[in-house]
């Protein structure tokens, strides 16, 4: 006779603990079933870990999910898992038939990162119940003590339950009450009980393993002969007690009353049955524990075990009170059973997740593969920071801070208002669902005729929509999009000639609809277009993006708007080009939105709470940041392809605002030209976005000099400039976990405000006066004027001519530090490539990282850091007389004005944090006075 089948005439159930497609596909499960008499199978993370990552099977299942729409690995697991465990429930259906519901079970593990969870368990077991859709599945929920009241509330649903990770003896009685408590709470509400069916499964085998290493410690006391003999007899004197339990309960009168009324009684399930330790039997958790109203639940190693020599004897109620003794001496030596089965609750909860997170990974690996040039890939060249990185990314793992930051946990930050702030995870999928309005829009746009778009806004409502512009270019047949954030009068000027008024198309972007920039820049554009096409129609040229009840909405809807779309509040300016603010854009200037959005999704899948930190690109990158941030590598220097090279403005201003604040931070270093090696400094990490089909070779040589010099390189290779929009969402991810490293929010943006109210109170006081209030410079010369705080120009140690200021000035940089020039001036190729060169000279000489803005647009992206950041900053402000101004309509202030009152707010926030500042005005002739600067700059550095 088979042993196996042996044990069934005892009134003892064989399950399988295992479970594979294979097993399913090629009749093994069919086959045990037949031959060992097996009638049930339990499934856990740790099996289909090693059955999806460690074979080849499940493969074309991936590839056909990822074909038909892509998913992340927890869904994608989701789908392999189920299709599985609806085979193995079929398989086993005849069983569960012909045994009335007692055997023929198929169990499958509510997620392990839930075993804390009541509410979350519940909600997970209904869901698997459902999609599973077989009443012959059990849902397992782990006895923990968020988990009774989940059982029991489960229970009485009509679901059923094997409750895993049982231990000790008590734990059992708790279980055990959920189980008859949910029953009588169905009864009552008069629902049938006898349908209902649950195992309490009591683990075996790690009981001893973890009783041996208590006993191996003390090898060399003098009790540890006493204790040699309950190595290996704790566990089943364990499990012996419980069956007799168990059987008292039996006979209980409240057993019976359910009984009566058809309730089947939740047998136990041994589990762990796999001997650990090779010196006792392969067999041993099968032999001693054999009894009726018992089932056994074997890996496949322990059941060919038991069929090749498995001997079948009644021993589970044998020799009582020779287990009443070996857990006495077990407590009398001090072997602490009690504190040995909590640990295993915590332990096994933790192998489970980690399990879990294998499983995932795996998955991962297996989408990631059939993906292949279609999700952007990166690499990491640490150097000597590799282990502290490799650390944060386990710390990540180990505490599920991947799933913390997707539950929206404000603790991984500061536990102030980040909450309210994560709307952005999710906004991909909502973008997909306004597909179809987006393309009516699009469509309206291209039946206008619009030959030009310009949008009017400032920051993360700009910076997105120009990437796309830069990036994308003019799509054939539909509008050119334009992008103005600034107040320069002659930037303006210039826009405002560009486009064809009568054509034209004004997105006015804000979030608030309080930001002073985008209103007077819709206040002059309204005007114009009043005069282009008259009173009545210049309404209609005009769509909003704002955020719902803004001041913006009211004024659009006051103004006859085309068209309002809304924002979401809880997304932040700097997150929030995925949203409307960068999609009605796209749309306007052509880009198939669709699209976008579904490449996207993909690197959104990958950074999902589901992927574990060890392989979600977002996590790891932001692990990175902010490991090398806290090392004082805090220059995050962004080198992209050409073809993709506006990106790291958007980038810039994600990074700066959210990290830099309250004397920490990463100050990110964008559009400074390459250099070798040796020109800079131990305070850098270089971040390479590469477009494979332009590749850049001087970008690449130079990228591998830095490597080899053992700089910090991050590496990110995109196919095709399509995917530019993964980039989005895994700079965003990284970005919020490096803020937690760094312990900071990355949501907040206090000192913007700061600059804020310094101009508003300026452009206030002309509004009052007529005039700003008035200022003196404390030098002249060369037609510069000089303007400083007291410490500053204190700082400057007397300087009294445009070189000795320049140079004094320049002298204030140390290693760490970086250059900022913040240039209100017009924003043309020719300023920037005279400001590039001159940041270039300044990084040779000094080993220092170097920063470019224009004023006002960079208030709204690096003036953060440059405020609240590390305090590390030499910071040279230019400004100008304005050859031209242009009125405000409906103010007495004119943009000049407005202009000239944010240099001086943002200055004088700069000297309240005690930054080195310098202010160098040019006067009206701005490239004569920006020549003579240049020239003092490189005299001062040659010098």
């Amino acid at each position: 006779m088979n042993p196996l089948k042996t044990l069934q005439d005892r009134g003892q159930s064989v399950w399988l603990d295992y479970v594979r497609r294979d097993l399913l596909e090629k009749g093994g499960l069919k086959r045990l079933i037949e031959e060992d008499g097996v009638v049930g199978v339990t499934s856990n993370p740790a099996i289909f870990e090693k059955a999806i990552g460690g074979s080849t099977e499940y493969d074309d299942a991936v590839k056909r999910l990822v074909a038909t729409g892509d998913l992340d690995a927890a869904d994608l697991f989701d789908r392999l898992a189920i299709d599985d465990i609806q085979e193995a429930a079929d398989i086993l259906r005849p069983a569960y038939d012909r045994t009335g519901g007692v055997d023929g079970y198929i169990s499958l593990e509510v997620s392990p990162y839930l075993a804390m969870n009541t509410e979350a368990s519940i909600a997970e077991a209904r869901r698997l119940w459902k999609s599973v859709g077989r009443p012959n599945l059990m849902v397992k929920i782990p006895g923990t003590e968020p988990g009774v009241p989940a059982i029991r509330q489960l229970i009485s649903e009509g679901l059923n339950i094997n409750v895993t990770l049982l231990f000790s003896l008590d734990a059992y009685k708790a279980v055990a009450d959920a189980y008859l408590s949910g029953l009588e709470a169905r009864a009552a509400a008069g629902q049938p009980i006898a349908n209902v069916a649950s195992v309490a499964s009591f683990f075996v085998s790690r009981i001893d393993s973890a009783i041996e290493k208590k006993i191996e410690k003390r090898k060399g006391e003098a009790d540890y002969a006493a204790l040699k003999p309950l190595d290996g007899a704790v566990a089943i004197a364990n499990a012996k007690l419980a069956y007799v339990w168990y059987q008292e309960l039996c006979e209980s009168a409240r057993w019976k009353a359910l009984a009566a009324k058809g309730a089947k009684p939740q047998r136990l399930l041994w589990a762990s049955t796999g001997t650990k330790n090779p010196a006792f039997s392969d067999v041993l958790y099968v032999e001693e524990l054999i009894g009726a109203d018992t089932v056994n639940t074997m890996p496949p190693a322990t059941m060919d075990a038991f069929r090749d020599h498995g001997k079948v004897a009644d021993k589970l109620t044998t020799d009582i009170e020779g287990a009443r003794r070996i857990l006495a001496e077990t407590d009398r030596l001090g072997l602490d059973l009690d504190a040995v089965t909590a640990s295993l609750v915590v332990d096994g909860v933790k192998l489970f997740a980690d399990a879990a997170d294998k499983l995932y990974a795996a998955v991962e690996s297996k989408r990631e593969t059939v993906l292949g040039s279609r999700l952007n890939p990166m690499t990491l060249s640490l150097g000597s920071h590799k282990e502290a990185v490799d650390a944060a990314v386990a710390d990540w793992l180990a505490g599920g801070k991947g799933r913390r930051l997707w539950a929206r946990d404000a603790s991984l930050w500061t536990g102030a208002d980040e909450a309210k702030w994560l709307a952005w995870l999710d906004i991909v999928a909502a973008q997909r669902a306004e597909v179809q309005a987006l393309k009516d829009f699009q469509a309206d746009i291209k039946a206008e005729g619009f030959t030009d778009v310009l949008l009017l806004g400032m920051g993360g409502s700009s910076l997105g929509p120009e990437v796309l512009a830069e990036t994308f270019g003019k799509q054939a047949g539909f509008p050119t999009l334009h992008v103005l954030d600034s107040t320069d009068p002659a930037q303006i000027k210039a826009f405002e000639e560009r486009v064809d008024l009568k054509r034209t198309l004004f997105i006015v972007s804000s979030k608030s609809g309080s930001t002073l920039e985008p209103n007077i820049l819709k206040q002059y554009f309204f005007a114009r277009a009043q005069e282009a096409v008259g009173a009545d129609k210049a309404g209609s040229r005009f769509v909003a993006v704002t955020d719902p009840g803004s001041k913006m909405e009211a004024v659009a809807k006051a103004d006859g708007f085309r068209h309002i779309f809304y924002g979401n509040a809880q997304i932040g300016g700097r997150y929030s080009v995925l949203s409307h603010f960068g999609t009605v854009p796209g749309a306007a200037m052509g880009l198939d939105i669709d699209a976008f959005l579904a490449d996207t999704e993909l690197m959104v899948h990958s950074c999902s709470g589901g992927v574990p930190a060890d392989v979600n690109p977002g996590i790891k990158l932001g692990c990175a940041l902010g490991v090398l941030g806290n090392a004082g590598r805090d220059k995050v220097t962004i080198i992209a392809s050409p073809g993709i090279a506006d990106y790291g403005a958007w980038a810039e201003q994600l990074i700066a605002e959210s990290t830099g604040k309250i004397g920490k931070g990463l100050i990110p270093v964008d559009s400074e030209p390459l250099g070798a090696p040796a020109v800079y400094g131990a305070d850098r990490v270089f971040a390479y976005l590469r477009l494979d089909k332009e590749p850049n070779a001087a970008q690449d040589a130079a990228m591998d000099a830095l490597e080899k010099a053992g700089q910090p390189v991050v590496r990110i290779s995109l196919s095709d400039r399509r995917y530019l929009g993964q980039e989005f969402f895994r700079w965003e991810v990284a970005t919020a976990t490096a803020g937690a490293i760094l312990g900071i929010n990355p949501f907040d943006q206090p000192d913007v405000e700061a600059s804020k109210i310094k101009t508003r109170a300026l452009t206030d006081a002309y509004e009052k006066d007529g005039s700003l209030p008035p200022e003196s410079p404390f030098l002249e010369d060369a037609g510069i004027k000089f303007f400083a705080d007291d410490a500053n120009v204190a700082a400057l140690k007397g300087a009294t001519s445009l070189d000795a200021v320049v140079a004094t000035h320049l002298a204030r940089l140390g290693a760490g530090d970086y250059c900022a020039l913040l240039a209100y001036i017009q924003r043309t190729p020719g300023h920037i490539e005279t400001l590039t060169a001159l940041r270039a000279k300044i990084r040779d000489a000094k080993k220092v990282a170097t920063c470019v803005g224009f004023g006002p647009r960079f208030l709204h992206s690096t003036g953060q850091a440059y405020k609240g950041g590390p305090n590390s900053g030499v910071f040279l402000q230019i400004t100008c007389d304005d050859a031209e101004d242009l009125a405000v309509p409906g103010q007495t202030y004119t943009f000049g004005t407005v202009k000239a009152a944010q240099a001086r707010g943002d200055f004088g926030v700069l000297a309240e944090r005690k930054r080195r500042a310098l202010r160098v005005h040019l006067g009206a002739d701005v490239d004569a006075g920006l020549k003579r600067l240049v020239a003092a700059v490189e005299r001062a550095l040659n010098g």
